[in-house]
């Protein structure tokens, strides 16, 4: 049994990503929720996500000839799992923030905005992934997921279709 062509899925794995980025923008204008920076790290990563999808879709590497078609394919689809793989350790670790107990956790960080404005960038990563209480904190779930969990499951999600993509066949 063949697979089908990678365009289309790559197009479903786009639109799959702007409807996950739609929804964090609805969650954030219309419903207030403001998001925390381990949150704004996992939409930058959802955004490259999407660009290496974008990129597959416009270029279509099985239009390519022969000879090249498993390579270009093959380097989509790394992007795409090393991406997601980046963005479910990061959604990995809300969620575990999530789990511990609130008084183990240090208090809110300064604004993001205001870290990159004033602290190297290995300092802000440390803080970041150390984690605080606004990490956290769940303000809202869907089916008894928090939004991390939710997250987490889409990253893991395209992390199996990155793989499958870098270890298909040719089209």
């Amino acid at each position: 049994m063949a697979l089908p062509a990678s365009r289309p899925l790559y197009l479903l794995a786009l639109i799959t990503c702007v409807l996950l980025m739609g929804v964090a923008l609805y969650l954030e204008h219309v419903v207030g929720l403001i998001p925390c920076p381990l949150c704004i790290i996992q939409r930058v990563i959802l955004v490259l996500v999407g660009l290496v999808c974008l990129a597959a879709l416009i270029h279509s590497p099985s239009a390519e000839p022969t000879s090249r078609r498993p390579t270009a394919a093959r380097l989509y689809g790394v992007g795409v799992s090393l991406f997601a793989i980046l963005g479910a350790a990061v959604a990995g670790r809300q969620v575990w923030l999530q789990h511990q107990p609130s008084d183990q956790l240090p208090s809110c960080l300064p604004s993001l905005d205001y870290m990159i404005d004033v602290l190297p960038l290995q300092d802000i990563m440390h803080m970041l992934f150390n984690g605080t209480a606004d990490c956290a904190k769940v303000d809202w779930t869907f089916l008894g997921l928090s939004i991390a969990e939710g997250t987490l499951l889409a990253f893991i999600a395209f992390s199996l279709f990155g793989l499958t993509q870098l270890f298909r066949s040719n089209d």
